[in-house]
């Protein structure tokens, strides 16, 4: 699936033509009504789009489901990874360019304290030591030809230290303007050895019927075959000051250490479309929030088998706060369910727990869930002194953890709603 084409069957698609400075103009835009995707024909003379994926009935649709059904959707390719293909015909190649300036492109400073102009949406694509690599990270502009890299200690960042042991650089793609499968597998936790793209490709062949087609870098590396844009570079040892930046509870990251990302050669298409990330917007809330959904519905599905939905919160930065849906066999599972959830993301530090008529996706129905069938007194777990996100203001090395059991009393009556 083409980002383009995608772009073009989206409706109420806000379009903007004028010429808009990337100082916090694009932010303003973006954050009106983060709901609507926005075109902007003429970002620094080239075309952008942003708040593309900020709505989960949007993603689904583009991948040829629900948002009822989505998170099964995500754990079944999860569950199922299919192969690549290797294209032929790659659009990107329409321009290769050895000599460019970064600076020129149309990215963002998107907030008053960020510490510059940022790419927030591009995927990193590395491979080492058969090690491949599928991951976000971001990217802040350092001059003409260089990326400071945010990197955590995950995948990517083990592979470069590896390198870095054995006196090399660790060669990386980032590529821009990408279907949601590549998007989701991407911010998907996996076990160290596996591949995210063969992830992607089970998403793209669900949806279109056919894998995910990749295509190789000059360098030997493979990226999406549709990518607008390619950055094809190495990950030095040079090492300078990255941050501060929004992150997605809107607040601001400190200053870290980050290594150079040296960019070597530019792939893009004609007339490439920049895909515009908003920090701590919607977008960000689902395609951060989202892929760690399937992991709590497998993980509380392991203690409570009838589990129906599983939902981080946007109240809750979709990172912090979430819901799940059972129906209980006995009582007691609401609280399990709960403890579950906590383990299968460890970021989150409240959870609430309803029964099967309550529409999760509702924010007033969990409410109600929680005015009508919860008790402090006696459906209420509190965790002190456990690990939480670093992403998360108020806590101080370690957090404390609600659990909310809002399900009915197991057997009793007069907890129903009445219909009509």
């Amino acid at each position: 699936m083409a980002f383009r084409d995608l772009l073009a069957q989206m409706s109420g698609m806000r379009v903007i033509n004028e010429d808009v400075p990337l100082e916090y103009e694009v932010s303003r835009i973006l954050s009106q009504d983060q709901e609507l995707p926005v075109s902007f024909t003429n970002l620094s003379g080239m075309r952008a789009a942003g708040n593309v994926w900020s709505d989960r009935g949007r993603i689904a649709e583009a991948l040829g489901t629900t948002k009822e059904n989505l998170v099964r959707y995500i754990l079944d390719a999860m569950a199922s990874p299919q192969e690549t293909t290797l294209a032929s015909d790659v659009p990107f190649r329409d321009q290769v360019l050895t000599e460019f300036d970064l600076t020129k492109l149309p990215i963002p400073k998107y907030f008053p304290n960020d510490a510059g102009r940022y790419i927030t949406s591009a995927v990193a694509a590395a491979e080492y030591e058969g090690k491949k690599n599928v991951s976000f990270h971001r990217m802040m502009l350092y001059d003409k030809s260089s990326f400071a890299l945010r990197l955590v200690p995950r995948h990517l960042y083990t592979m470069w230290k590896k390198a870095q042991a054995k006196g090399e650089d660790l060669p990386v793609a980032f590529s821009m303007g990408l279907s949601p499968s590549v998007l989701l597998a991407a911010a998907t936790s996996t076990d160290y050895m596996a591949d995210e793209m063969n992830i992607a490709s089970a998403l793209e062949k669900k949806a279109t019927g056919k894998p995910l087609a990749l295509a190789e870098l000059d360098g030997g590396l493979k990226v999406p075959a549709e990518a607008e844009i390619v950055f094809e570079g190495r990950i030095t040892s040079e090492m300078v000051e990255e941050g501060p930046f929004l992150d997605i509870t809107s607040t601001y990251d400190s200053i870290r250490p980050a290594p150079i990302f040296k960019v070597d050669k530019l792939y893009m298409r004609n007339d490439p479309i920049f895909h515009l990330l908003l920090p701590g917007g919607y977008e960000h809330y689902m395609l951060m929030g989202l892929p760690r959904e399937p992991i709590i519905y497998r993980t509380v599905n392991q203690v409570v088998p009838n589990v129906h939905a599983v939902r981080l919160t946007e109240g809750g930065c979709c990172w912090l706060h979430g819901v799940v849906s059972i129906t209980k066999n006995k009582e007691g599972d609401g609280m399990n369910a709960a403890m579950a959830a906590f383990s299968g993301h460890p970021s989150m530090k409240k959870v609430t727990v309803v029964d099967a008529d309550i529409d999760i996706f509702n924010d007033r129905e969990v409410e109600w869930a929680e005015a009508t069938r919860f008790q402090a007194s006696r459906s209420l777990l509190v965790v002190n002194n456990a690990a939480g996100s670093s992403l998360d203001p108020s806590a101080h090395g370690t957090t404390s953890k609600v659990a909310i059991d809002a399900t009915k009393p197991f057997g009793e009556k007069g907890y129903d709603r009445a219909v009509l």
